[in-house]
């Protein structure tokens, strides 16, 4: 993405060193503000919780990104490891030499490479403490009778969870459709059947169609795409909706004490998934207008154009690990809380309730055979 005349930049590191003891601050979920656990000293962070109207985001120009043509301030380079298993880039601390993978448990030797990126534009701070996160994970697999017990203990006092900040693009556009097809209007004809050997009248549905074309127009406002491939996507979308109204100007503070996720879908095919979920809005409209009772659409012409997008980071609590050789892997909203994951079974509980179940229905019909 980069323009190849850029001159290299040195690798960005998001330290925070306490200017009392010199430990590393880390940013207090919830509170806002930088808190070091070693003597407890604070500091604010400039600008945070002000309305986007004081401290707006910056959207940045589609086209001029996809012709490598973005400012160099808008770029920046991090130190990430990338998993063999899952293909995750995250970054790490640099003292760290060997660790596992928060998303998928796989054991993981850090190494020096970089990813080259577009900086993050806007972020969604913590809202929820990793404690409240492993509250939230425990309720929910509470609900899970026939989970295993090692997975259920997990929950209750396992090791800790990982704070990550997952990347998302956010696309603007204007749009303007031009459309055909059909409305359709319902009415009833009344016909005489024999049923029964008897002849009686009934109402049968018809559908009129009428030929119909337009024009439909629509601006799109922050289309959200994930823009990593790290974890399930039907975890990620189950974890919506995401109070985008709250996003904060990308401050690096805000990573203190938490981990970042390089993004893996490049900017041109996050738009690609950006216009699908245009294209199904924009179906929605043309049936609104073509009205009628039924509709039918043959073709629509889109042209877009003003498109403009925002990288950002999104605040996932994860719980990645292997139990009896397989991975299981739990999400939870940073901000609400909403938890989603894989759902475990346990063939032995399984067999119990099949076993318990076959003999309830054993005594009850014995009972009912010696009452008879």
């Amino acid at each position: 993405m980069p323009s190849p005349s850029q001159p290299p930049s040195q690798p960005q590191e998001h330290r925070f060193p306490c200017p009392q003891c010199g430990a590393d601050f880390r940013f207090a979920a919830g509170e806002g503000k930088l808190i070091c656990d070693h003597c407890g000293n604070e500091m604010e962070i400039e600008g945070a919780g002000q309305s986007a109207e004081v401290h707006p985001i910056k959207e940045l120009d589609f086209r001029a990104a996809l012709s490598a043509q973005l400012p160099s301030a808008e770029m920046e380079e991090t130190r990430v490891s990338r998993c063999p298993n899952c293909g995750a880039q995250v970054e790490f601390d640099p003292d760290t030499h060997a660790t596992e993978c928060p998303f998928c448990a796989t054991p993981v030797v850090t190494d020096t490479g970089t990813h080259r990126h577009i900086k993050p534009r806007g972020v969604l701070p913590f809202a929820l403490s990793e404690e409240q996160a492993r509250d939230a994970m425990s309720k929910w697999l509470g609900r899970l009778w026939f989970a295993p017990n090692g997975v259920q203990d997990y929950a209750r006092k396992g090791r800790r969870m990982q704070g990550i900040y997952v990347p998302y693009w956010t696309f603007d556009a204007d749009t303007k459709s031009r459309y055909s097809g059909q409305r359709g209007t319902v009415y009833y004809e009344t016909r005489t059947v024999v049923r029964d050997g008897k002849r009686v009248q009934e109402r049968v549905q018809k559908v009129r169609w009428t030929p119909v074309s337009g024009r439909v127009a629509r601006f799109f406002d922050d289309v959200l795409v994930l823009a990593s491939r790290s974890l399930p996507k039907r975890y990620t979308d189950g974890l919506e909706p995401w109070d985008l109204a709250a996003l904060e100007p990308y401050q690096p503070e805000y990573l203190a004490g938490f981990r970042a996720e390089g993004y893996q879908v490049e900017l041109e095919d996050g738009f690609s998934e950006a216009r699908v979920k245009m294209d199904q809005q924009i179906a929605r409209d043309v049936k609104f207008d073509i009205g009628g009772d039924r509709q039918r659409i043959s073709s629509v012409d889109t042209s877009v154009s003003d498109v403009t997008f925002k990288h950002i980071l999104l605040p996932v609590w994860l719980a990645a690990y292997k139990y009896r050789g397989e991975t299981y892997r739990f999400v939870v909203n940073g901000r609400t809380g909403r938890v989603q994951g894989q759902r475990p079974w346990s063939m032995w509980k399984i067999t119990f309730a099949v076993l318990l179940g076959l003999i309830v229905a054993g005594v009850a019909g014995y009972v009912i055979a010696q009452n008879q």
